[in-house]
Parts: C-alpha cells; sequence; structure tokens
C-alpha cells in the first residue's frame, strides 16, 4: 500500500503537469492574457476534470483535484520566477486560479458519496462555470496589457520554438503531445502494475 501511494504522488506530479501544459494555454502572459482567455478556459477546465476524475477513481479519495490543482499552481509560480529573473516585471504572468474549482469537484465527489458519475456531470459543470469566472476576476486585477505588451515585448522566437498559445489545433498533432498523452494514460496502470508486482515478490 505504501508503494502504491508513493508511486501515485510521483505520477500525479509529472501527469498533472503534461495534461494541463498539452491542453493548450496554461499560463496567462499579460500582453495576450485576454486572447487567450477562452481557449485557456475551455482546455483548462476540461483538463482539470478529466485528470482529477481518473486520478480520483483510482485512488477514491476525495482531495485529488485540489492536490491536481495545486501542483500546477506552484509549476505555474516556478515560471513566474524564471520569467521574472529574465528581468521582466513582477507581474508580467499572470498566475491561474486552479484551486478554489478542483475544490468543487472534490466537495461534489465526497458529497455524491463517491459517485463518480455525479463528480464528473455536477463537478465538472462546476468547474467549468467556476474556473472562466475566478480567472476573469484575476485578470481584472493585472495592470493595462497593453502597456505592459509595447513596454516589455518578448523575444521573436524561431519556428520550432513558438509558443504553444497560437497554434493549439497544430500542437495535438506533434509527437511530443502523442507520446506524453500516451504517457499519461498509461502510467496509473503500470503504476498499478508495479505495486502488484512488488507485492507478489514480497509474498513470494
Amino acid at each position: 500500500r505504501r508503494t502504491t501511494h508513493y508511486l501515485f504522488i510521483c505520477v500525479v506530479a509529472v501527469k498533472s503537469t503534461l495534461l494541463t501544459i498539452n491542453a493548450g494555454d496554461y499560463i496567462f502572459y499579460t500582453d495576450w492574457a485576454w486572447t487567450s482567455f477562452v481557449v485557456f478556459s475551455i482546455s483548462q477546465s476540461t483538463m482539470l476534470v478529466v485528470g482529477a476524475i481518473y486520478y480520483m477513481l483510482f485512488t477514491g479519495v476525495p482531495g485529488t483535484a485540489t492536490y491536481y490543482a495545486t501542483i500546477m499552481t506552484i509549476y505555474t509560480w516556478v515560471a513566474k520566477g524564471a520569467w521574472f529573473a529574465l528581468g521582466y516585471p513582477y507581474d508580467f504572468i499572470a498566475v491561474p486560479v486552479w484551486i478554489p474549482s478542483a475544490m468543487l469537484l472534490d466537495l461534489t465527489y465526497w458529497a455524491t458519496r463517491r459517485n463518480k458519475h455525479a463528480a464528473i456531470i455536477i463537478g465538472g459543470s462546476l468547474v467549468g462555470l467556476s474556473l472562466p469566472m475566478f480567472n476573469m476576476i484575476n485578470l481584472i486585477l493585472v495592470r493595462d496589457p497593453l502597456e505592459m505588451a509595447f513596454k516589455y515585448p518578448r523575444p521573436t522566437l524561431p519556428p520550432y520554438m513558438t509558443p504553444i498559445e497560437p497554434q493549439v489545433g497544430k500542437f495535438y498533432n506533434s509527437p511530443v503531445a502523442l507520446g506524453s498523452g500516451a504517457g499519461a494514460v498509461l502510467s496509473v496502470p503500470i503504476a498499478a502494475l508495479g505495486a502488484k508486482l512488488n507485492t507478489w515478490t514480497y509474498r513470494w
């Protein structure tokens, strides 16, 4: 049991990041925050529910969605710190708000006595409605994006390093997206198999 628990923590930490990033926008750069808002709202609410439900059903433990969202929040703050270290202003990146919506999903899962269908339908609807609202309030509090865009332009990148946001559709056809997506789907059964083999080995 302890082995499975540790494997689960490692799997969620890595795969939640992959799932969320591969969804498209996962961060708000101030100079195009409102341009990416719709894509972000659709992709992140969907991937938060898909990923969290997947892992909640694996463990049966309410709180998984909040843990999932916390990992992505930490990851985004690291990215914010990286841009700040490059000389950009502190609010050049607005950190998205995942945690309150994830808490609603966990609350639904707990309140419906771990009913997976209720968690998907009710919890998914709550996430889809609340995540755009929380992030709209979050972006309203940021100072003028146009001023940021003209004062702190980002460096031009070569074609192979173009950010995900302008070409979300093309990204889904890439080997990187397919590989990481397949890895996200297969990692938990493989981790569970590894834990089972560990148990059999111990008994033997």
